[in-house]
C-alpha cells in the first residue's frame, strides 16, 4: 500500500496545440514509464485523428513513479485532459479528480480562449495550478510579455513560472520537482466507506466497458460489489489495475489513486461520466456533488450519398456509440435525400469528429445537413415542447413562444482585428458584455444565440483575423427569441430536409437566396415549376424553373391553319398542366449541398 501523502495527482490544461500532450510525453520517458523503443509522439493520444488533427478527444490517465531529488519516491498519477469546449464537462471531471493543474501556454503565442476557461474551472474547484511556459527553444518565444498577459488576463502569479521546452525536454526536471513541492496530497481516509468518482469509460472488444475511477474515500479490489448511484445498478470487480501507460493489474486501489477496473458491462449508457460509485453491502447517502449526464446539444442529419450504403452507416454509427456515451443518433426519412439518422452531438468538433471516422473508418460517404439546436416550444396548451428537427414543428396558431438556448463566448485577439470582429458578432445578434484590453490583445466577452454560432461563426472568426483569435464558449441558457420556421416548397410540395428554423429579420433575405439557389440547381422540367420560401401560410419569396418547350407548330401549313395552332397549342398547355399536378420533381443532391454552403457564404 503507497502512502498518500506520496501520491500527487494532477491534470494538464492548455489550449489546443500548446503542447499539452508532448510535455506528458516527456514525463512520461523522464520517469521510466516507457522504454526508448516504445516511445513515440502523442503518446496518449490513442486515436490517429487525435494524432493528425494533435488535439486531445478522450481523456487519458498515467501512472508514474518518480524519484525526487529529496531521496523518497512518488507516485505522479497524470490526467491528459481534452482542451476543446465540446468537450467541457469531461474536462470539469477530470479536473476534479485532481488536487493540483499544470497550465500550460505557448510562449509565442499568449494565453489563448480555451487557456482561460480551462484554468477558471480549475481554480474554481480550489486547484494549485503550476503557470509552464513551452516552446522555449522557438525564436518568437517572448517569456516576460507571456509571463505578464497570465497576470493580466488570468490573475495568477508568475513570479514561479517554468519555462520550458516539450521538443528539447528542457525544464522537464524543474516542473516534476514544482508537482511534488508546490502541489498538495490527496485527502481521503482508508478507513472509511468507499466513495469513488466515475472519471471515464470506453468500450473495449474483448474486455467491455473499461471504467476509469478516481478512489476518494475507501479502497477497491477484486471480487468487490459495487453499485452505481445514478441508476442504482450492482456490479461485481473482474479485475482492477493502472495505466503506466500500459494497462497493468493490482490487486486494489486505495484511497487518493486513480486506476481503471473492469465489470462486465455491456453498454457504455450505463457508466456517465461524473457519477459516484460505492460499495453495495455498504453504501453511501450522498453522491459526489456536481453530476450531470452528458446532453447533445447541435443536431443535424447524416445521410448516405449512395442509398445502397445505409446498412454500412447504420453499423458504423452503432459501433461509434459505443465508445461515445455522449453521441445520439435516431433513424429518420427524408423525401429528398432518402434514409438515413439524425444525430446529436455535444458540439461542432464532436460532430465534425464523428463524420470523419465514419467516412474514414467505414468507408460511408455522407452528406451532412445544417446543424441545428434545440429548441424550447411554449404551446398555448402550456405544454413546453423540445424541438430539434424543423419539421415537427407545430402550426404557428399553436404556438406562444420559443426560446433559443445562449451562450456566453470570449474572444481573444490582436486588437487589429476588433472591428471586424464585432461586426461578426452584432450580424450573430451579439450582446457585448466586456471588453478587456492586455497589451495589445483584445478580450471580447458576447452573449450569442448558440443557432448563430453553430454553423460558421469559427470558420469567420478565423478568417478576419488571419487564424490569430481564438473562440471559447459555455452554454447559459434558454431566452425567447422571434423565431419562425421557414419552409422550401417546390411544385408546391413541401421539402422537409430544406425547412430551417431562422429569426424573423433575417427570414425573408435567406428564403431569397435559398430560392435563387435553387432555380439554378434543379434541372428543367417539361413543366414550369416554382420554387418558393414559405413563413407559416406566408409566402415571402419566389422563382420560376422555366419548363422546357416544344415546338408544335413547325409542320403545319396552308388552309386552316390558324384554327389547328390554336388547337394544338391548348392541347400542350393541357398536357404541361397534367404534367405539373402528376409530374415529380427530382431534387438532385447537388442542390441539397448547395442550399447548405449559403449560410457559409453569407
Amino acid at each position: 500500500m503507497s502512502d498518500i501523502k506520496r501520491i500527487r495527482n494532477f491534470s494538464i490544461i492548455a489550449h489546443i496545440d500548446h503542447g499539452k500532450s508532448t510535455i506528458a510525453d516527456r514525463i512520461i520517458h523522464k520517469c521510466g514509464g516507457l522504454t526508448e523503443r516504445e516511445m513515440k509522439q502523442q503518446v496518449l493520444d490513442s486515436m490517429d485523428i487525435e494524432r493528425e488533427r494533435g488535439i486531445t478527444i478522450k481523456a487519458q490517465t498515467v501512472k508514474l513513479n518518480y524519484k525526487a531529488k529529496d531521496g523518497k519516491n512518488y507516485i505522479l498519477n497524470i490526467i491528459d485532459t481534452p482542451g476543446h469546449v465540446d468537450f467541457g464537462y469531461e474536462v470539469s471531471r477530470s479536473l476534479s479528480a485532481c488536487e493540483g493543474s499544470l497550465l500550460i501556454v505557448d510562449s509565442t503565442q499568449g494565453v489563448e480562449a480555451q487557456t482561460l476557461a480551462n484554468v477558471y474551472q480549475a481554480l474554481e474547484i480550489n486547484h494549485e495550478v503550476i503557470p509552464v511556459l513551452n516552446k522555449i527553444d522557438l525564436p518568437a518565444s517572448d517569456i516576460e510579455k507571456t509571463k505578464k498577459e497570465i497576470e493580466d488576463v488570468v490573475g495568477i502569479e508568475t513570479k514561479t513560472a517554468i519555462p520550458c521546452s516539450g521538443k528539447t525536454g528542457e525544464g522537464i526536471d524543474d516542473i516534476l520537482e514544482a508537482i511534488i513541492s508546490k502541489l498538495p496530497a490527496p485527502t481521503g481516509e482508508q478507513s472509511e466507506k468507499l466513495k469513488c468518482l466515475l472519471v471515464d469509460s470506453w468500450y473495449d472488444s474483448y474486455l467491455g466497458v473499461v471504467i476509469l475511477v478516481r478512489v476518494i474515500n475507501g479502497k477497491l479490489n477484486k471480487n468487490m460489489k459495487i453499485k452505481l448511484m445514478s441508476n442504482n445498478q450492482e456490479y461485481v470487480i473482474e479485475k482492477v489495475g493502472v495505466f503506466t501507460p500500459k494497462p497493468s493489474d493490482i490487486p486494489e486501489l486505495n484511497s487518493g489513486e486513480i486506476g481503471f477496473i473492469i465489470t462486465g458491462i455491456k453498454s457504455l449508457s450505463e457508466t456517465k461520466v461524473g457519477d459516484t460509485i460505492c460499495d453495495a453491502s455498504n453504501p453511501i447517502k450522498e453522491p459526489l456533488p456536481g453530476f450531470k449526464p452528458s446532453k447533445p446539444v447541435v443536431f443535424c442529419g447524416l445521410f448516405p450519398v449512395d442509398s445502397s450504403e445505409y446498412q454500412k452507416l447504420k453499423d458504423g454509427l452503432a459501433k461509434l456509440k459505443l465508445n461515445d456515451a455522449s453521441f445520439s443518433y435516431e433513424p429518420e426519412s427524408s423525401s429528398a435525400l432518402g434514409l438515413g439518422f439524425r444525430c446529436g452531438f455535444l458540439g461542432l468538433l464532436h460532430l465534425e469528429i464523428i463524420t470523419e471516422r465514419l467516412e474514414r473508418e467505414f468507408d460511408v460517404n455522407l452528406i451532412t445537413t445544417t446543424p441545428g439546436v434545440i429548441y424550447k416550444v411554449h404551446t398555448t396548451k402550456n405544454e413546453i415542447l423540445d424541438l430539434q428537427n424543423p419539421s415537427n414543428m407545430p402550426d404557428p396558431s399553436q404556438i406562444e413562444k420559443i426560446e433559443e438556448p445562449w451562450i456566453k463566448s470570449t474572444v481573444i485577439t490582436p486588437d487589429e482585428y476588433l472591428g471586424s470582429i464585432i461586426k461578426i458578432c452584432q450580424d450573430k445578434r451579439g450582446i457585448q458584455t466586456n471588453l478587456t484590453y492586455s497589451g495589445n490583445r483584445a478580450v471580447l466577452s458576447y452573449d450569442l444565440p448558440l443557432n448563430e454560432v453553430v454553423f460558421d461563426f469559427n470558420d469567420r472568426l478565423k478568417s478576419v483575423s488571419s487564424g490569430y483569435a481564438s473562440f471559447d464558449y459555455e452554454i447559459s441558457g434558454y431566452r425567447e427569441g422571434k423565431l419562425v420556421k421557414l419552409g422550401i416548397l417546390v411544385n408546391s410540395e413541401p421539402v422537409d430536409a430544406l425547412a430551417m428554423i431562422i429569426h424573423k429579420d433575417f427570414a425573408q433575405k435567406t428564403g431569397r437566396q435559398v430560392c435563387e439557389k435553387l432555380k439554378d440547381l434543379i434541372p428543367r422540367h417539361n413543366f414550369m415549376i416554382p420554387v418558393q420560401a414559405a413563413i407559416g401560410g406566408k409566402i415571402v419569396a419566389r422563382e420560376s424553373i422555366k419548363g422546357f418547350k416544344k415546338d408544335v407548330l413547325t409542320k403545319i401549313h396552308g388552309g386552316g391553319a390558324t384554327d389547328r395552332k390554336r388547337k394544338l397549342l391548348e392541347k400542350q398547355k393541357r398536357g404541361k398542366a397534367r404534367s405539373k399536378q402528376f409530374g415529380k420533381v427530382e431534387i438532385p443532391q447537388e442542390a441539397f449541398i448547395g442550399v447548405l454552403k449559403i449560410n457559409k457564404e453569407t
